[in-house]
Order: C-alpha cells, then structure tokens, then sequence
C-alpha cells in the first residue's frame, strides 16, 4: 500500500525533477516511491519517425512518480521524456514495471457527455 503523499486530485503534479526508467526497480525496492504513479495526458514533445503524427496526434500521455516527496518525470535511457501514444500502451508498460495500479489525469481532451440514457441522461454503461 503507498504512503499517503497528501496528493489533492484537485492540483497537477508537476515534476521538479527526472529520473530514467530503469532506475524504477532499485527506487522500488528502496520503498522511495510513495502513492501510485500518474499516467498524464500532455503535448507531445517528441516528434517520432513512422508512426507519429504531430499535426493529426498532437497529444500524448507520459507518467510521474512520487520520489522522496517530489513529482519526477520519467526519462529513456537516451534521457528523452517517456511518451506514449494511447493510455493502453502505457497501461501495459507500468504493469510490466510492476505497477498494477495508476492514477490518470487528462486536463487536455474534452470532456464529451452522452446522454443516451434511459431517460435521456448519462449513461451508466
């Protein structure tokens, strides 16, 4: 269970600092990551070859982890910021780092109410 970490859901964690991925396991086991990580859905900074695009994908999600009380960012051994195309990548990427559990935070996609309820509401599909 991750210590309490005061996180207020109402706030973004900003990073004051990086790490690189593959120190996460020696963090872990130091017991120096508190609360889960957070998937963040953000502007892409990386322009990558292939299957990236910029102009039609301009959003991305990275992560950040709670070390020693301090938002990181995380970071490819190259020292580039982590970047995912979809939440199921990432979501797949933490749990074979070893974390089953994330928090999400997306205060860039819009917020799209359906309201194909029964009685003309939300749906609680």
């Amino acid at each position: 269970m991750p210590k309490d970490s005061g996180l207020n859901m109402d706030e973004t964690p900003l990073p004051t600092f990086t790490i690189r991925q593959h120190e996460l396991p020696a963090l872990s086991a130091e017991h120096r990551l508190a609360d889960y990580p957070v998937a963040v859905r953000t502007i892409r900074e990386l322009v990558s070859g292939g299957f990236a695009n910029q102009s039609a994908h301009p959003n991305t999600w990275t992560v950040y982890f709670l070390v020693d009380g301090q938002w990181a960012l995380v970071e490819s051994a190259r020292g580039l910021r982590r970047e995912w195309s979809s939440l199921d990548r990432l979501e797949k990427w933490l749990r074979s780092m070893g974390f089953r559990f994330f928090w999400v935070r997306n205060d860039i996609d819009e917020i799209e109410i359906l309201n194909d309820g029964p009685m003309g509401g939300p749906s609680l599909k």
